[in-house]
Order: C-alpha cells, then sequence, then structure tokens
C-alpha cells in the first residue's frame, strides 16, 4: 500500500506497533502523540488517510476531527478503546469513515484501509486478483474459475474481492458486513451468512469443491483448496 498515513496515538507501544507494521507494509508514516502536535502535523502537512485515538491529551480525537472536517475530507479511522455504540456513532457523524476497537488485529486494521482508501477514491483496485484458479478483474466486475465465468450479485462480488485480496485472512461478520455494506455492524443478523452461503454454492457449481472455509467461532476465510 503506498500510502502517506497520519498516525495520531499517546500511547508509544501502540504507536511503535502501528508505525513498523504500516511501513513494512509501504505506507509512509507521520506521528504524533497528543492532540495538540496532531493539530499542528495536519494543519503542516496532507495525508491519505489519518489512524487515531480519541483519548489524546491537550486536544481529544473528536475535536481533531471536527475541526478537520471543516476544511478536509481526507479519510480518518478511529482506532480506540471506547466500546460503547453511543461512542462511535457519534463519531461518525463527526466525519470519521470508521472505528476499530482496542485491542486490535493488525492485518484487519491494514483491510480496513483499503476499504477506506478505496472508497474515498485514493487508491486504485488491482487490475487483476489471481488466487490458485480463481482469477478477477475489480475494474470489470467479473470473475472466472479456470475458463468458467461465476454469475455473482455486486454483495457476492466485493466479499469473493476481500477473500481474494487476503487470501490467508479469516474474516468475522462484523469485518465483512463493515467492508461490503459500509455500514456499523451492530447487532447479529443472517445478512453475511446468507451472501457467503450462495457465494460458496456459486464457487462450489464451478469448481468442484467447496472454496470458503468457516472457521467456527471466528468467521470466513478462502479455503488452502482455492490458493
Amino acid at each position: 500500500m503506498n500510502a502517506a498515513i497520519a498516525l495520531i496515538e499517546d500511547e508509544p507501544d501502540i504507536r511503535k506497533m502501528l508505525s513498523g507494521f504500516l511501513t513494512q507494509n509501504g505506507c509512509t508514516v507521520r506521528e504524533a502523540p497528543d492532540g495538540i502536535a496532531a493539530a499542528k502535523l495536519l494543519a503542516e502537512e496532507a495525508f491519505d488517510l489519518i489512524l487515531m485515538d480519541l483519548m489524546l491529551p491537550g486536544i481529544s480525537g473528536e475535536q481533531l476531527i471536527a475541526d478537520l472536517r471543516t476544511h478536509s475530507d481526507t479519510p480518518v479511522i478511529v482506532i480506540s478503546a471506547k466500546s460503547m455504540l453511543e461512542t462511535r456513532l457519534e463519531v461518525l457523524r463527526l466525519g470519521a469513515d470508521d472505528y476499530i476497537l482496542k485491542p486490535f488485529d493488525l492485518s484487519e486494521v491494514l483491510v480496513r484501509m483499503e476499504v477506506v482508501l478505496r472508497r474515498a477514491g485514493r487508491t486504485q483496485l488491482p487490475q487483476m486478483l489471481r488466487v490458485g484458479r480463481l482469477t478477477l478483474w475489480p475494474a470489470e466486475n467479473r470473475a472466472c474459475w479456470e475458463d468458467t465465468p461465476l454469475s455473482l450479485t455486486a454483495k457476492e462480488f466485493q466479499l469473493l474481492l476481500l477473500f481474494m485480496e487476503h487470501p490467508k485472512k479469516v474474516y468475522s461478520k462484523a469485518n465483512l458486513y463493515e467492508s461490503v455494506w459500509n455500514e456499523e455492524y451492530c447487532y447479529e443478523d443472517n445478512t453475511v451468512s446468507v451472501h457467503v452461503s450462495n457465494l460458496r454454492t456459486k464457487l462450489k457449481k464451478a469448481s468442484g469443491s467447496d472454496l470458503i472455509e468457516t472457521v467456527w467461532g471466528i468467521g470466513y476465510r478462502l479455503k488452502e483448496d482455492a490458493t
């Protein structure tokens, strides 16, 4: 991922971990340890995306987002230990693009960043993805198993795109819902399960085998047979 990231986090260990991980994945990272330093950094430099804690010394994350939205549409992902639904919804209303709860999985952070950047038009989809005998052309909304075209709905296509972008990652229902439906996952329902089941059926019909694995208690991923 080639992106300029502002990382605003007051906990040194978390800041160091995130900065190292993002740098390893091709990002340019500038750090701010508190709200005052963050306000100065955001005023002086342009970024593709901002990763921000809420509980910051000096100026709160909520205030930083509110101030930023008066003059900028730079995407913001909040990473916070505040788990109350009301807090998450209020932050999204202020203008944040996504909300990740601490503790978090680094690979999930990367995927959520990719989704937000793509949605904001700050990154381009790959021309083609190939995983095993599955091939997908994102810009054309087209996918095949070997030479067999797959007839997928828009949601099924987006699910397959996520699975193929990170074929070893296990996606929770919340991951999939928030990435594909672009809405907060607030309660358990069958929406994700039904769409994954439909996608699984279509892939099995084309390939002759089950290509999506259910990891009980966690979520879904592509099977090793598919990769």
